[in-house]
């Protein structure tokens, strides 16, 4: 029997009953490479939700950006509550990376804001890992970055026992080795107190809920879960594992090491410098190193401690780093969602790190052992995943080819434009993880694919209908197809090919008295969150973009798209491109697509082909089962409210002195929002409130500034006076 139970309120419905069955035989056949294609609205999300409780598999859901992950995240809580379901994207609200421009002699230090949720959700993900097989992490590409080793951090843990022979002071010396810190009067998160023989301590994955440890002598008499605020116990325990309150932790004896091995190639480095007549690398390397050296003696830890992950965890050079995939007892069964995305994401990573932190190494600022703290190859990952699941409405040649021809078989001589390996047919083919070859492919041999089709939604709709009209007028037209959507309270997005035109046609239609706003990648993400909701809403009728309006926007009221100058055959209009724009639209009944073309370009062939297709499937299914379309129907996200009130209180900021108290309460309840929003895994809305405070204490800062200045003045005449 699966170890995962899927909530029985939710049933397959639509196409999804075949989709789970052909994926789950192919799965259970040893197949590793499938492909789910799913058009907009067909619920791949429960599909998957389904392959993982049949395969009964710890699995990786492993999506291309921070918004759809928590989305997914949320979704898959709700079809999975008794089972560990985590989420793992980075934690940085902001991230600036060191990095050196030679050219104008320019360093920039790593800078970052850590989001203190999210670290604790990570380091919920790494327990439930080593301590549970019940488990799916839905993850970004921060998955394949270094993470430490799986050994050390399990290796650092600390299981309670009632009855366990334990003094006081040994847990108190092993809470301070996993590098939590004690204070006796604020007990929070990754902290510690001891009072007389009782210790507690607040977990690092856990939120509102300490451990109490009780000792009678040298023996543990009680462990109880209690209330962080109230101290009242929760639940009585009889045992309790503890884990370490960061990522990167290394036990004391290893860490001894290190520093041996650090010292030894700072030497070496300093040397080389030195001969190759590179004094001012030389002492700066010398200087940076050191300072970091006393940090891990004298704390366990210093900023940066990642660039020195090689010998904190032994590795030789050039060794494939520990990251996340690492802490699954097997190759975890992965599900890439947006595949198309995704992929040429996991793929580029490498270069790109590798890049930086070569210019860094070659002018001192890093040792050479620096570059081993990298993200994985594609190879690399890879190889450390097990059976494969493409989820995508458009898949790309590379899931396709190694859906059809790639089952057995892996990395071979070719390579896609993107630099992506691929299946060639007819060569020999390398198998994962092993140097065997396997029989030869060859594509003209009939095979049976493993791309599943998931056309049929579970509301009935259909793909928008498709249509074609001439470039001449091509904005007059969309004004009035625009007219006819908005008199009947829908919604339309227009999408352009550039930035200048999406600005300029908004400007013409708002001198029509439309209601339009456009969005595109100048506009910062928490204001494009925004944009979208006053589109939904109802304030906003027509918006008008450029790459944005694709996968993950989930817009019911959406009825019209209009593609401008859609026969200009490239990235904004390929075919991949012209699929996920339309299925914008297909959330609604009266769904359309306006393509503005004199030519029509095998990219709107296709389009027309794959819809054409895909309606007749869909109309079929409607009639046969007596089926009626339906708009989806969601909530739109509840007004921020709390901001008005702010933005009241910014433009009469501190006229009076009796407003610091408004401030001050107005800035009290901002920060409960946003604290609150962030546990609810709704970052933009938590962003947006903490921009909302920054910019309220600034300007309180502004107007005390301002009134300290003034009473400088009044108070400052009368003693030049008295000089006098």
């Amino acid at each position: 029997m699966s170890v995962f139970q899927l909530n029985p309120e939710f049933l397959p419905r639509g196409d999804q009953t075949q989709a789970i069955a052909k994926l789950v035989k192919s799965l259970q056949a040893g197949n590793r490479h499938q492909t789910l294609l799913g058009v907009t609205g067909s619920g791949k999300t429960f599909t998957m939700a389904n392959i993982i409780a049949e395969i009964g598999k710890p699995s990786l859901v492993f999506s291309h950006n921070k918004t759809l992950a928590a989305q997914l995240y949320s979704e898959f809580k709700n079809f999975f509550p008794d089972n560990a379901v985590e989420y793992f994207v980075s934690y940085f609200d902001y991230y600036q990376p060191e990095a050196y421009i030679p050219r104008t002699d320019t360093y920039i230090e790593k800078d970052s804001n850590v989001n203190d949720e999210i670290e604790r959700l990570r380091l919920s993900s790494m327990g439930a890992l080593l301590t549970r097989r019940d488990t799916i992490v839905v993850a970004s590409v921060s998955c394949i970055y270094g993470l430490g080793s799986p050994e050390d951090y399990e290796g650092m843990m600390v299981p309670l026992h009632v009855g366990k022979k334990m003094t006081r002071e040994e847990l108190l010396t092993k809470l301070v080795d996993m590098l939590y810190e004690r204070n006796d009067y604020q007990i929070q998160r990754g902290r510690f107190r001891a009072r007389g023989d009782v210790i507690e301590v607040v977990p690092a994955y856990l939120e509102n809920e300490a451990i109490r440890v009780e000792f009678f002598g040298d023996e543990i008499d009680r462990i109880s879960a209690i209330d962080v605020l109230t101290g009242t116990v929760t639940l009585k325990m009889p045992s309790y594992t503890i884990f370490p309150a960061k990522q990167f932790v290394t036990p004391g004896e290893k860490l001894r090491k290190a520093i041996v091995k650090i010292r030894e190639e700072l030497e070496d480095r300093v040397a080389w410098f030195e001969k190759e007549g590179k004094l001012l690398e030389a002492q700066r390397i010398k200087m940076r190193t050191q300072y970091d050296i006393e940090m891990m003696q004298e704390m366990g830890f210093c900023q940066g401690i990642e660039n020195y992950s090689r010998h904190l965890t032994g590795r030789e050079p050039g060794a494939t780093p520990g990251t996340l995939l690492d802490f699954f007892p097997e190759r975890p069964m992965v599900f890439v969602d947006e595949s198309h995305a995704t992929i040429p994401q996991i793929s580029g990573m490498y270069e790109g790190d590798k890049s930086r932190k070569t210019v860094l190494v070659d002018h001192g600022f890093r040792l050479p052992s620096a570059l081993d703290n990298r993200p994985l190859r594609f190879e690399e990952f890879m190889d450390k995943v097990g059976q494969i699941v493409y989820v995508s409405a458009t898949p790309a040649r590379f899931e396709m080819e190694n859906s059809i021809v790639g089952n057995k078989c892996f990395i071979p001589n070719k390579k896609f434009d993107d630099g992506i390996p691929a299946a060639q047919p007819g060569k020999a083919i390398r198998v994962s993880g092993s140097s065997e070859t396997v029989e030869k492919f060859d594509v003209t041999t009939p095979k049976r694919p493993l791309v599943v089709e998931q056309i049929i939604r579970p509301t009935g709709l259909l793909d928008p209908i498709i249509t074609i009209k001439p470039l001449k007028g091509q904005i007059d037209e969309t004004i009035e197809l625009c007219r006819q959507r908005i008199e009947k309270n829908e919604r339309v997005l227009v999408t352009t090919l550039t930035k200048r035109t999406a600005e300029d046609l908004t400007d013409y239609l708002r001198n029509l008295n439309l209601k339009v706003r456009y969005l595109h990648s100048d506009i910062d993400a928490i204001e494009r969150v925004e944009i979208l909701r006053s589109l939904r809403k109802g304030d906003c009728d027509i918006l008008i973009g450029i790459n944005l309006l694709r996968e993950g926007l989930d817009l019911p009221e959406v009825s019209l798209v209009c593609i401008l100058d859609a026969d200009k055959e490239g990235f904004l209009r390929s075919e991949t491109s012209l699929i996920q724009t339309a299925g914008r639209a297909a959330r609604h009944v009266a769904g359309e697509v306006v393509l503005f073309a004199d030519i029509e370009t095998q990219s709107i062939r296709s389009l027309r082909n794959i819809t054409s297709y895909r309606r007749q499937l869909q109309i079929e299914h409607n009639d046969k089962h007596g089926v009626t379309p339906q708009t989806v129907r969601r909530a739109v996200q509840e007004s921020l409210h709390i901001l008005g009130k702010a933005k009241e209180v910014e433009e009469n900021v501190v006229r009076e002195s009796g407003g610091d108290f408004a401030v001050t309460e107005t800035i009290r309840e901002l920060e409960e929002e946003m604290t609150e929003a962030a546990k609810k895994l709704e970052y933009e809305r938590a962003a947006l409130l903490r921009d909302q405070i920054r910019e309220l204490k600034k300007r309180v800062e502004g107007s005390v500034d301002g009134l300290l200045s003034r009473q400088e003045v009044k108070y400052s005449k009368p003693k030049r006076g008295r000089r006098a």
